[in-house]
């Protein structure tokens, strides 16, 4: 049965199963330490608070975050151990230097001679140095330099000058790509080797590389040996979502967001059902269009979160969400009836989480009433 609670709740809302989250961060945990080396959880899937004090280790970090204001919020709930794993911008290194002042350890990330200039002045100025981290392109994905870049050493000569080299981070994101243990565990060693390289080109120009940070959920799971590899990051996996499954990183089972919605109407001839969780509910993330199963804006389960068989959130509009049986499919629709209560799994619990203020949460004790945990957004 579903908790006796969500009847009572306004849709479309955000619910966060605690006993699937709860399993989630226990199983990466568990590997990170079987490898060997630290778990720096990426806090912008989650930006909670409450979530934050379940997934870090005495709720005080290590920690990554991708926007400033993450940084700030959870410096002031105690985190004290930052990584800001998104290129600095000069603009924004006052801020950085405030964080610091207040006592929170935090580390910014960069790839080019101008941004490690900007670092060295703000050291100077602010009388401290800034760590960086240099970023590192393991595959082709986004930013960094490659391992074997003569601007490495450049740049850490130049932090060198009045900033802190505080090692190199690289993130696979091409591993979102490819689908299975196997191939997440290839893109995992290529992180590794290009992390360590880097690090290694560093330490023979005689400048220090204390960390060395791979990451990314699809290779955070499949890593088979990090040696080199002192910390591992990864974000999504507290919560997963239908994208993680589409690549074989979970179960559907496993997910542990959803959207809480009801049904609004009803078009037989059509093949559909109305709900009014619509895009400003579900985002409009369609990640799942190019993997071999689309999910739609979403896989349709009851509101006990039980997944309804073919039926997924084909279309949404603002305010309203079409449901229709999966395309290739044969069969009449359910008998849903007016306002009877759905949970939508996301196709990116990132996105989905970033258009609401909180999570209802289905607590892992069945006989505990639901809890609100608050979230937030900015930069």
């Amino acid at each position: 049965m579903p908790h006796t609670g969500l009847a009572a709740l306004p849709t479309p809302c955000l619910l966060l199963a605690e006993a699937k989250m709860t399993r989630n961060i226990t199983r990466l945990a568990q590997h990170a330490d079987s490898l060997g080396v630290i778990l720096r959880p990426h806090l912008k899937t989650a930006k909670s608070v409450e979530v934050a004090r379940r997934l870090l280790t005495g709720g005080t970090g290590p920690a990554t975050v991708s926007t400033l204001k993450e940084a700030e919020v959870f410096f002031e709930a105690g985190i004290r151990d930052i990584t800001y794993a998104v290129g600095i911008s000069p603009a924004k290194l006052p801020r950085v230097v405030a964080l610091r002042d207040k006592g929170c350890d935090l580390t910014v990330l960069l790839d080019s001679l101008q941004q490690a200039e900007a670092v060295v002045a703000a050291s100077r100025a602010a009388g401290t140095p800034i760590p960086a981290l240099i970023e590192i392109d393991s595959d082709g994905h986004r930013g960094g330099l490659q391992a074997d870049d003569p601007a490495l050493v450049e740049i850490g000569a130049c932090l060198a000058q009045g900033a802190e080299l505080r090692g190199v981070l690289t993130h696979a994101g091409e591993s979102y790509g490819v689908s299975g243990h196997v191939a997440h565990a290839a893109f995992a060693e290529q992180e590794r080797a290009a992390a360590v390289a880097a690090a290694e080109s560093l330490r023979a120009a005689g400048l220090p590389c204390p960390v060395v940070s791979i990451g990314s959920t699809p290779t955070a799971h499949s890593a088979r040996d990090l040696t080199g590899v002192t910390e591992l990051r990864a974000g999504v996996y507290v919560f997963f979502d239908l994208f993680m499954a589409g690549i074989a990183v979970c179960e559907v089972e496993d997910i542990a967001l959803s959207v809480l919605t009801t049904v609004i109407g009803h078009q037989p001839a059509q093949g559909r059902i109305l709900v009014d969780a619509g895009w400003m509910a579900m985002s409009r993330d369609r990640g799942t269009a190019a993997q071999a199963v689309d999910q739609g804006y979403g896989l349709v389960c009851d509101a006990e979160g039980t997944v309804i068989p073919d039926l997924i959130l084909s279309a949404a509009n603002q305010e309203h969400g079409i449901i229709t049986r999966r395309p290739g499919t044969e069969g009449a629709l359910p008998d849903l009836p007016l306002g009877t209560q759905l949970r939508i799994l996301p196709n990116h619990a990132c996105a989905t989480g970033a258009q609401h203020e909180a999570y209802h949460v289905i607590p892992a004790d069945p006989g505990a009433p639901l809890a609100l945990w608050s979230r937030f957004g900015g930069w």
